[in-house]
């Protein structure tokens, strides 16, 4: 996106208010709009955060804690947390459960903020949402620094936005450390917890590392895309909700598994999106992944059936056009085409089915019941999902998919 287009969506970050509505304690409250509960929750720990910034430097307040609180509290699906509210009222949370449930849900949207903003910087994305990355953001705010031929960000911008990231798993630390919880209870969500933060960064770099290398193995795609997507987006925040509803092991193993299996698809589906969504919807300009040179699934797998098949011309086409982020949208169009011409997009369609019924089959293990068990399900059904009102990437490239 051009500096001149993405100025025009500059997020301002907002003072933090001076009160807020007391936390929901009713169960059934949170049921009713649980983004919204989460929501409020952040609104008053980041109010308490950027309250201690402020103390500490006005400066670091104004440029990064609001403008950290902001990104988190603007926009996103709250997926993280409802996955673990769901999760806790399936396994048997009530009342109770609601403090310790709304803070972790609170921290897992810190812990994606910082994801987020780091995956921009590596990726050089300017544009999250739709809107200015965080770095995006800091480079308009300080045009002065930077680089004289604006090629692209400023080492300061991305210097600040390490620091944003940083910010945003410490917060997210605190408030998973703060949760009030029973001591055999906090010591097994704290265990995840840490588990979660390292496989995180083990998947951030394995995709780095597959940029650089640019890696066409299909298995070391699938690895990547379980650690930095299924694990920390469905697969753990399941496991903490099921915890804090003290669940047996059999229910959380079987829970967990299904996770793992709709997280699978959901960067699967996500990868499509990546190459062929519209980025209307998907908040990202088209075809960012083949640009930025991701080693996605779709890509490696579309390499090995072009080399099966003796399309040299695929082959090369693929290797050495992708990772230019300088690619024309007549040479996007080809690659796209030459993605079709191997099947590899159909395939991926295939292997989402099939892990999106695996997940069926573990959440039926649980022998979970009930309204919650049911919400439970058909979330996991949704983010394996097409788009609603959209054709499908598998399509002509002219029809592109788009992003959630």
């Amino acid at each position: 996106m051009h500096a001149k287009s993405v100025a025009r969506h500059l997020v301002t970050p907002s003072q933090p208010q001076a009160a807020h509505p007391p936390p929901p304690t009713s169960a059934a409250v949170v049921d009713a709009d649980v983004p919204g509960a989460v929501t409020g929750e952040l609104e008053r720990s980041l109010a308490e955060f950027t309250a201690y910034s402020r103390s500490l430097d006005p400066v670091f307040a104004t440029d990064v804690a609001d403008r950290l609180a902001a990104f988190t509290l603007d926009g996103g699906s709250r997926i993280r947390p409802r996955f673990l509210w769901w999760a806790v009222r399936a396994c048997g949370g009530t009342d109770p459960h609601v403090a310790g449930a709304l803070r972790l849900a609170a921290a897992l949207e810190l812990i994606q903020s910082c994801a987020l903003v780091h995956d921009d910087v590596m990726d050089q994305s300017a544009v999250r949402r739709g809107r200015p990355s965080f770095h995006a953001q800091i480079a308009l705010r300080f045009p002065a620094t930077a680089p004289p031929r604006a090629c692209g960000p400023s080492s300061f911008a991305q210097s600040v936005a390490v620091l944003a990231g940083d910010l945003a798993l410490c917060w997210a630390d605190d408030l998973a450390a703060g949760a009030d919880l029973d001591p055999a209870v906090r010591t097994e969500v704290l265990r995840i917890w840490r588990a979660m933060r390292t496989e995180m960064i083990a998947g951030q770099y394995l995709d780095l590392h597959g940029q650089a290398t640019s890696s066409r193995s299909a298995g070391q795609a699938i690895r990547t895309v379980c650690l930095k997507t299924a694990r920390y987006t469905v697969e753990r925040p399941l496991a903490l909700g099921a915890t804090l509803a003290g669940a047996d092991e059999p229910t959380t193993r079987a829970l967990t598994a299904a996770g793992r299996c709709a997280g699978i698809a959901f960067q699967l589906r996500d990868d499509l999106l990546g190459a062929f969504g519209d980025p209307e919807v998907t908040g990202k300009p088209s075809g960012d992944d083949i640009r930025s040179g991701k080693a996605t699934y779709l890509l490696a797998l579309a390499q090995t059936r072009a080399r099966a098949t003796g399309a040299t011309d695929v082959v090369d086409l693929l290797q050495n056009r992708r990772g230019n982020s300088a690619l024309s949208d007549p040479e996007l169009t080809r690659i796209r085409d030459a993605l079709h011409s191997t099947g590899a997009p159909a395939q991926v369609e295939r292997h989402i089915e099939r892990l999106t019924r695996a997940s069926e089959r573990h959440l039926a293990a649980a022998h979970l019941h009930g309204p919650a068990a049911r919400r439970l399900a058909a979330l996991l059904r949704q983010i394996a999902s097409p788009p609603r009102h959209t054709t499908s990437a598998t399509g002509p490239a002219g029809h592109h998919g788009a992003a959630r």
